[in-house]
């Protein structure tokens, strides 16, 4: 938590100095600032396909980003893990620590991932509407415009009523293995730099080091591309979802010939 609300002090202070000092010439901070937003900004811009929708997605995806690679990075600093106060536990002595790596915790990972896929509906419900939205999951309408369609329609419209119900699954299943990809992935790194440390001080943990840090870059990336991912197919309608696969599909099978 100590380390979470490091990160959460250092973006605060750094979005009230670049809103202080903007200049129409970018320079200093403001120009790193303005490098950052426009990187991200024309990333997300090449999932979403279109401006209005990236910039809807940029506040939420580039902060989870930034958040989670600074945490992570921060999580390297000496002291973190070492410093802190004793306590007995069960018997034994016990060093608490003062600092850890933010996403070693289960609970703060967890509810970054709640935050994320519970976005990803509300976005879905504020472009599509709440018809269009749910019937993702539950798809009584396909059922009832199948009725005059024959008995081929009717099976094919239970069949994606099931496919629904699997998409609610799949909605707690987000959940599941985004929080616990990102909390695995920090805490191993944390107990591989506590024995590599143990064995030798000096030295020996510098390449676990950079490796943590490759981690670490490479833990935000994945969590953030994926809450986009999220963003992106909730606000689309199930015509937009099949004829972007249909495109892809051709251009797969136009590459491969």
């Amino acid at each position: 938590m100590v380390n979470g609300w490091i990160a959460v002090v250092f973006f605060v202070t750094v979005a009230f100095i670049v809103s202080r000092k903007h200049a129409l010439v970018p320079k200093g901070i403001q120009n790193i600032a303005e490098a950052v937003v426009e990187f991200m900004l024309g990333e997300i811009r090449k999932v979403t396909g279109d401006e209005a929708r990236a910039r809807k997605f940029l506040p939420i995806v580039g902060t989870i980003f930034l958040f989670i690679l600074f945490s992570n990075w921060i999580g390297l600093l000496p002291g973190t893990g070492s410093i802190g106060v004793w306590e007995m536990h069960e018997g034994e002595l016990e060093l608490l620590p003062l600092l850890r790596p933010a996403a070693s915790d289960l609970n703060l990972t967890l509810a970054i991932a709640l935050f994320a896929v519970i976005a990803s509906h509300v976005f879905g419900l504020i472009s599509l509407g709440p018809i269009d939205h749910f019937s993702k999951f539950v798809n009584f309408r396909g059922i009832l415009r199948s009725l005059t369609k024959g008995p081929i329609a009717i099976m094919v419209a239970f069949i994606e009523f099931g496919v629904g119900l699997l998409e609610i699954i799949s909605e707690f299943a987000k959940i599941l293995s985004l929080s616990l990809r990102l909390f695995g992935n920090i805490f191993a790194g944390e107990v591989l730099m506590t024995v590599m440390l143990g064995i030798f001080a000096y030295f020996l943990p510098i390449p676990f080091i950079f490796l943590e840090l490759l981690v670490g870059a490479i833990q935000a990336t994945v969590f953030a591309m994926l809450t986009l991912a999220y963003l992106t197919v909730a606000t689309e309608s199930h015509g937009q979802e099949h004829d972007e696969s249909h495109s892809t599909d051709h251009a797969l099978a136009s590459n491969h010939s």
